[in-house]
């Protein structure tokens, strides 16, 4: 898993001791990434869908960069609250996300959802990973805000998945 690079702390009232809130800094620059990685993906798909079910996938994965899109924001501000700074850009993010490129030959829908899928599993399982660092980490803030980010990858990735499923 690529990690962000590591920078300066600002003071802050948040009662979480400094050498832990950089390293929870690092976590949600690692997450940061891989969202707006994500979210940049899953537009990919949508742009680019093709076929016989090109609306229904069209709007799904539409639905599905709107929800992952209000993540961007958050991780990067809570990074930010804990006195971090939120490394945010998109080539940040190439550089430091650990999902894989996406298939610009895909063209299918089915293509396209088995892309859309494998992606979301490896990000929720990432935010899963992030909640028990985080929370170890004294954070239950942050490990909250991975909770809700898996939450909806899951539910996203059941309705992905249940194209697949026949």
């Amino acid at each position: 898993m690529a990690t962000a690079t590591k920078t300066r702390l600002f003071s802050t009232r948040v009662d979480i001791p400094e050498d832990k809130r950089d390293q929870v800094v690092e976590i949600l620059n690692g997450r940061l990434a891989e969202t707006f990685d994500l979210y940049t993906q899953v537009k990919q798909a949508h742009w680019n869908i093709k076929g016989k079910d090109f609306y229904q996938l069209h709007l799904l994965f539409d639905k599905i960069a709107a929800d992952i899109e209000p993540f961007v924001d958050q991780i990067a501000e809570r990074a930010t609250a804990l006195g971090g700074v939120a490394l945010g850009t998109a080539r940040s993010a190439a550089k430091n996300s650990s999902l894989p490129e996406y298939d610009f030959n895909a063209l299918t829908g089915e293509q396209h959802l088995r892309a859309v899928a494998e992606r979301l599993s490896l990000y929720a399982n990432s935010c899963r990973a992030a909640i028990d660092q985080t929370d170890g980490l004294g954070d239950a803030v942050t490990a909250d805000l991975f909770t809700e980010a898996a939450a909806l990858a899951d539910q996203d990735l059941y309705l992905i998945e249940s194209h697949l499923q026949a």
